[in-house]
């Protein structure tokens, strides 16, 4: 199968190491990876800041750079979310769109639903927190949830199953905002604040040394306040984790 490298804006401009993660992981388990140069922002800043109809332009240039391929995946769930559901619906372009919308992944997702993998053989020998971002939690299903009455499961914790040494310790509110919410971070600052304040306690008290996630941007959020509190605890996407495992 040929997929679509998607690599949002702060993972190019922050967390390059994210991105050929992704890439890494992706060829190790036998796919044809392409990054196509055209793509930009998705445009879900503008969309989180309440200007989802001005991004027509953002929207058209992904469903032209995208179209032709067989899968599109990220490494974050937020971004693939707005894609799938929070882009404006463009006319000329309806069934199109709808097939771009229907190929694109977040990683975990990609991984168990798509390729099937099953669980990731390897060894990974560090106590891990895993941090459950709300767009990809309750928006994408990644992960079920504590408010809902239903059979617990996790697409990372799936893959994550079968890596050796790889203690995944579990959160005494496991699937609780860290508070970062695009646009909110700026707009409610303290409020932001303190809700990272308490997501990061909350894996600080199960002594971890990695807080892992599958979207930097929360993980970004976090680590900002933890290094501006000396908290000494590491950062690792979903895919860093897992690429390293399997090397």
């Amino acid at each position: 199968m040929e997929v679509a490298l998607f690599i949002p804006c702060y993972i190019d401009q922050f967390y390059p190491d994210v991105a050929k993660a992704t890439l890494e992981l992706l060829e190790k388990l036998g796919c044809k990876v392409s990054y196509p140069m055209d793509q930009t922002c998705c445009g879900q800043p503008m969309a989180n800041s309440g200007f989802e109809r001005d991004t027509d332009g953002t929207t058209r240039q992904f469903i032209e750079t995208f179209k032709d391929f067989d899968y599109i995946v990220a490494p974050s769930g937020s971004c693939v979310l707005h894609i799938k559901e929070h882009q404006p619906s463009l006319s000329d372009m309806d069934e199109t769109q709808k097939k771009v919308q229907s190929k694109v992944f977040e990683l975990s997702e990609f991984l168990t639903d798509i390729l099937k993998v099953g669980t990731i053989e390897g060894s990974f020998p560090h106590k891990i927190g895993f941090h459950s971002s709300c767009h990809g939690q309750r928006g994408l299903r990644l992960s079920s949830s504590s408010e809902l009455n239903e059979a617990p499961f996790s697409k990372a914790k799936e893959l994550f199953a079968g890596i050796k040494d790889l203690e995944l310790v579990e959160l005494t509110r496991k699937d609780e905002c860290c508070g970062f919410g695009g646009t909110f971070a700026v707009s409610e600052e303290a409020l932001s604040v303190q809700m990272g304040k308490d997501r990061l306690s909350d894996h600080l008290a199960h002594q971890v040394e990695i807080i892992c996630g599958g979207d930097t941007s929360c993980l970004m959020h976090l680590q900002g306040i933890a290094e501006r509190n000396n908290k000494p605890v590491k950062f690792m996407h979903l895919a860093e984790i897992l690429n390293q495992a399997i090397s």
